[in-house]
């Protein structure tokens, strides 16, 4: 009894328009996740809902199958056309993915549900006419929708039945406390509310009691990062120009394997590290707040999509706290307030998350950490600690501790010998000295002005060509000097320890006679050498002459 009573609740047990189970099916969804199977029962009978679930839990599906499914219900007593539901995320990116998303989950009734995304960068203008074509489901940024409510281009106030506001921890980070405030006053007295968060913060809190009206708290996990089995957590000690020493050897002796997400503080860092790992003939790209949105969602889709392996990933906006957003401002005016790296948005398959530069506190740590080990996959991280993060790997570490037994840490030691990788340490500071401040500012400059031209020039042709899109790629070299021989680690360089697994020049396994450097010559190469047939007679005759003289 006891067993029938834990099981999990399907999809086609929870009352779902057929439509919607075609699309689940398509997906290869067999189950629903924890946050579904409590979520979705509580939604279709009316609650609100505020739900915290780790990143990757299915957060999204779990609001969006119960209002499709009203949705649908509800048009077959409709007299008009109307927007019914109101989706807000902190960026931009979120935005486009909780759209497609959407899309996905409405592929077999398209023609009865529709969804618009105006989070873009058009003009009110441009989407005035969209807009006025009442569509089901608008998703949108806070400060966006405000933008149209004011214009008077959307109303709200007598259509409105569902409002979901997702990653709601960073709603308040992105300083948008303001905007939801003034966003309240244009919504009806009554709705239906969801707010989903990875994290149930004082700032979460808040917007419960703006929101929401005697909502159900789902809190469904203990931890909010996958358990050992999934997620394996290391830590290496280390200074700060050792970090780049351990990061080139751990690469090119292929320790990180798979799709790596490389996070720092600070936009600078992201082109400093991309251009000393470009000396090393490592392709990377960035992605930070400083790029077109249409730029960094096709970075995002191109990883995805396995055009490259490696992203070197600023989330220095989502890192600050509510008050230095306000402060910072004027400072970041270059900036997209509406960008978030870390948090939200869908990279798949990632198999590592290297913490560069460690978080500022517990729930940037989360976020970060979060992109890998999503569903059934396994992942890995390790994060750089020097001396001046001890202090807050303490703080990262007692947060993350809830729910571990006594004396079992989160951040295991990596076994990292850096003797065994001296012979690296020369070859790096070498390509350190390429990497100056003059080439770190004119990369930084190109980049953004090759974007512009690109989301600007190319928009309306990538959208007759999308195969053409493709071709841009976000990885390619800088225009900084490489120094070719940095791309080889010759064999006396790998440690004693990895030798036995045959790592060639190139960091790939090959044959004992192509790997090995020391291999004897052929006889033409040998008889052609003349220092394998110079022979030496000895000093006995030229003594004997000297004798007879």
């Amino acid at each position: 009894m006891e067993e029938q009573e834990e099981k999990l609740i399907e999809f086609h047990e929870m009352g779902l328009d057929d439509r919607i189970l075609k699309a689940v099916a398509k997906l290869g969804w067999m189950h629903p996740t924890l946050i579904q199977e409590k979520a979705i029962p509580l939604a279709l009978n009316g609650k609100d809902i505020l739900a915290r679930a780790r990143t990757g839990s299915g957060k999204t599906a779990a609001y969006v199958i119960p209002v499709l499914q009203k949705i649908l219900s509800s048009k077959l007593t409709a007299s008009e056309q109307c927007i019914r539901a109101l989706i807000l995320t902190p960026t931009r990116e979120l935005c486009n993915q909780v759209s497609k998303n959407i899309a996905e989950l409405c592929l077999s009734c398209s023609r009865e549900v529709s969804t618009i995304d105006i989070s873009g960068q058009m003009s009110l203008e441009s989407q005035k006419p969209m807009l006025a074509e009442k569509p089901d489901i608008v998703v949108s940024t806070p400060s966006r929708i405000l933008l149209h409510l004011q214009a008077g281009t959307l109303s709200l106030k007598e259509s409105l039945e569902f409002l979901v506001i997702d990653e709601a921890d960073l709603v308040f980070s992105f300083g948008y406390e303001s905007d939801l405030q003034a966003i309240k006053s244009y919504l009806p007295r009554i709705y239906q509310a969801f707010l989903m968060s990875a994290t149930l913060s004082e700032d979460v809190k808040s917007l419960k009691s703006m929101v929401l009206h005697n909502a159900v708290i789902l809190k469904l996990e203990d931890s909010s990062l996958p358990t050992s089995a999934k997620l394996s957590q290391y830590h290496i000690r280390c200074e700060e120009d050792e970090k780049y020493v351990i990061l080139y050897s751990m690469l090119k002796l292929r320790l990180i394997r798979g799709k790596t997400l490389l996070f720092v503080n600070t936009v600078d860092k992201c082109y400093r590290l991309k251009l000393f790992l470009e000396q090393f003939q490592i392709a990377s790209c960035v992605l930070n707040s400083e790029l077109p949105v249409n730029s960094r969602c096709h970075i995002v889709s191109q990883f995805n999509s396995g055009f490259y392996d490696i992203i070197i990933a600023s989330d220095e906006v989502a890192l600050e706290t509510p008050s230095e957003v306000k402060k910072t401002k004027k400072k970041t005016k270059g900036k997209d307030k509406e960008s978030g790296i870390s948090r939200g948005i869908d990279f798949q398959y990632v198999s590592n998350v290297i913490n560069f530069d460690l978080p500022l506190d517990a729930d940037s740590y989360i976020h970060r950490v979060g992109r890998t080990a999503r569903g059934d996959n396994e992942g890995t991280a390790l994060s750089f600690i020097a001396v001046k993060d001890q202090e807050r790997q303490m703080e990262i570490e007692a947060a993350l501790s809830d729910g571990l037994p006594k004396g079992e840490q989160v951040l295991k030691p990596y076994l990292f010998k850096m003797k065994e990788i001296e012979g690296f340490q020369y070859r790096a500071q070498d390509a350190l000295k390429a990497v100056t401040k003059v080439a770190v500012k004119n990369t930084r400059m190109n980049e953004i002005k090759k974007e512009l031209l690109n989301s600007q020039k190319l928009k309306l042709y990538f959208k007759d060509n999308p195969r053409d899109q493709q071709v841009l790629r976000h990885d390619r070299r800088s225009t900084n000097k490489v120094q070719g021989h940095l791309q080889n680690v010759p064999n006396y360089l790998v440690p004693p320890t990895l030798r036995k697994y045959n790592l060639g020049s190139k960091g790939r396994r090959q044959p004992k006679a192509a790997a090995s450097i020391s291999r004897a010559p052929s006889r033409k190469r040998q008889a052609a050498n003349p220092l394998n047939t110079f022979k030496f007679s000895g000093l006995k005759k030229t003594f004997k002459k000297a004798r007879k003289k």
